[in-house]
Parts: C-alpha cells; sequence; structure tokens
C-alpha cells in the first residue's frame, strides 16, 4: 500500500473533521472503509510522518489516548473541561498578547500552534453549587 495514498486520506478525514479531534485508531477505522487492507501500524506511521511534516497537530485533549487534527493556517487552542470534556476554541488574538508577554520576559520563542488548557466548564460549575 502506497504511503502517499494512506497520507492522503488522513488529511482528507482530518479536513472533514474541522471541528473535532479523532484518535488514532478513529483515523484508522475510518481509513479503513476506504483502504480495507491497510494495516494499524501504517495509519500510525503516517500519522507520525504527517506530525513531523507540521501538515497535522497531536495534542492530550484530556481523554485516555491522544488526538490529531489538521493544522490550518489560523492559529487556534482550547480550553477542556476536566468534567464533561466538552472543548471551547479558542482564536489565537485571544492568547496572542499572552504568548508575546511570555517570549519578551523569557527571552523565549513559543513554537507551539495549539495550547490546551484543562479547568471546569460554567455548567460544571453551576452543577457543584
Amino acid at each position: 500500500m502506497r504511503a502517499s495514498s494512506v497520507n492522503t486520506h488522513i488529511v482528507n478525514l482530518l479536513d472533514e473533521h474541522v471541528d473535532s479531534h479523532l484518535t488514532a485508531p478513529e483515523i484508522y477505522e475510518q481509513v479503513r472503509v476506504h483502504l480495507p487492507a491497510v494495516n494499524p501500524s501504517t495509519v500510525y506511521r503516517a500519522l507520525e510522518r504527517l506530525v513531523g511534516a507540521g501538515k497535522v497537530s497531536v495534542s492530550n485533549m484530556g481523554g485516555s489516548a491522544a488526538t490529531y487534527e489538521l493544522v490550518r493556517d489560523e492559529m487556534h487552542h482550547h480550553l477542556v473541561c476536566q468534567d464533561c470534556e466538552g472543548i471551547i476554541t479558542l482564536d489565537h488574538t485571544e492568547v496572542e498578547t499572552f504568548f508575546s508577554r511570555l517570549e519578551k520576559v523569557h527571552n523565549f520563542k513559543i513554537l507551539t500552534n495549539h495550547l490546551v488548557l484543562f479547568g471546569n466548564c460554567d455548567g460544571c460549575l453551576s452543577e457543584e453549587e
């Protein structure tokens, strides 16, 4: 099986799931629909190549497995609720000043394209009261 066809299917799949993050097993199951002969290890190696090439980002969104999403031109970040696992997507402009201040104060160039912060959403906080 050609690596380029697996890569193409993964990129297309992640492009279709712009508002969600998929785990490697979820990606494998969906790629397998189109490429029945594909092995899980082939998909996992393709994901590693795509992450290494900067086309796909891998994140810990608080679940039991790492999640993947397509890297886009516009940076974004997430607030993840530890109780309900809800995700709020933040535009980079909401944290840009924070990043700039950290870089200046610490003489440090931030390379991350995907900040994930964990806490509790308003709904879960209301339930605790």
